[in-house]
């Protein structure tokens, strides 16, 4: 089963309370299921990719095996990519636990996308926090 996840993560500070949001959608943009969690006190960059990770195990629970994953976040798809290196110890941390999670399907591939066409992952995020 092919599928669309649209992750988003968001600190208040840098660091500060964080929220994570996912959307997934099959392929016709048909909303197979939604997630959004608090993040804890933690940096913006951070935020991303626990939402994402939130995510991808939210897209291996639904069956999902390709997936091909919408963020606003442009360092976060260019460090998953390759194109940028990772230098922070808890980001290389996360990185391997979004690796160790990839495994788990057939293909992935990764989109940069502005912040409004990430509108629903986006929304998740301040609910969350506005209801901290």
């Amino acid at each position: 089963m092919q599928a669309k996840l649209f992750t988003d993560g968001g600190a208040r500070g840098n660091p500060g309370p964080a929220g994570l949001g996912a959307a997934l959608y099959d392929i016709n943009d048909k909303l197979i299921s939604i997630n959004a969690e608090y993040g804890g006190e933690i940096t913006n960059n951070q935020a991303e990719y626990l939402a994402l990770i939130m995510g991808v195990k939210l897209a291996i629970k639904e069956g999902i095996k390709e997936l091909d994953v919408f963020m606003d976040s442009e360092l976060v798809v260019k460090q998953i990519k390759g194109e940028y290196r990772i230098k922070d110890e808890k980001m290389q941390s996360l990185k391997l636990e979004l690796d160790k999670q990839l495994k788990k399907l057939q293909s992935v591939s990764f989109t940069h996308v502005k912040r409004d066409k990430n509108k629903i992952a986006d929304k998740l995020v301040n609910i969350v926090l506005d209801s901290k």
